[in-house]
């Protein structure tokens, strides 16, 4: 397992993980149509690699596949934070999430599913509030999390 910063090249294929992802791990909180509405599998390419090279982006390699993303902006928003399905639970996340901290010395923030509430807990971070947000006219529960420095 490697980390390393994101590139151009690796957008199609985290755009291909976050679909899988979501649609794997998040089912047993959401419903298809939630699911639907968060990862319709149609991302824009272009956005996405603007976003990711302007934020500190981390992809985990395995075997020369991309099995985990994250990224954080300079005010400490965690925006992603996705492990392929066939690799959870093997420090993944952890070690892209440790990357991430240590690039801010700001407070963290973050929007995390009801799937990954827990993963931020055991790390310290604490439930501000639960969010609701509309995507596609559905709505689907997150909860604000914060890790104070």
């Amino acid at each position: 397992m490697k980390f390393r910063k994101y590139k151009q090249e690796d957008c199609r294929e985290i755009a291909e993980l976050f679909y899988n992802t979501v649609h794997t791990i998040n089912r047993l909180d959401y419903s298809k149509a939630q699911l639907d509405a968060w990862a319709n599998g149609k991302v824009d390419i272009k956005k996405w690699n603007e976003k990711f090279e302007n934020t500190f982006t981390v992809v985990c390699i395995e075997e020369n596949k991309i099995i985990g993303f994250g990224n954080i902006d300079d005010k400490g928003y965690l925006d992603f934070l996705y492990t392929h399905c066939d690799y959870q639970n093997m420090g993944v996340a952890t070690g892209i999430c440790n990357e991430l901290e240590n690039y801010t010395r700001k407070d963290i923030y973050t929007y995390a599913s009801i799937t990954a509430r827990k993963f931020f807990e055991n790390r310290g971070y604490k439930v501000v509030r639960e969010n609701e947000v509309i995507r596609r006219g559905i709505v689907l529960k997150n909860y604000l999390m914060r890790k104070s420095r």
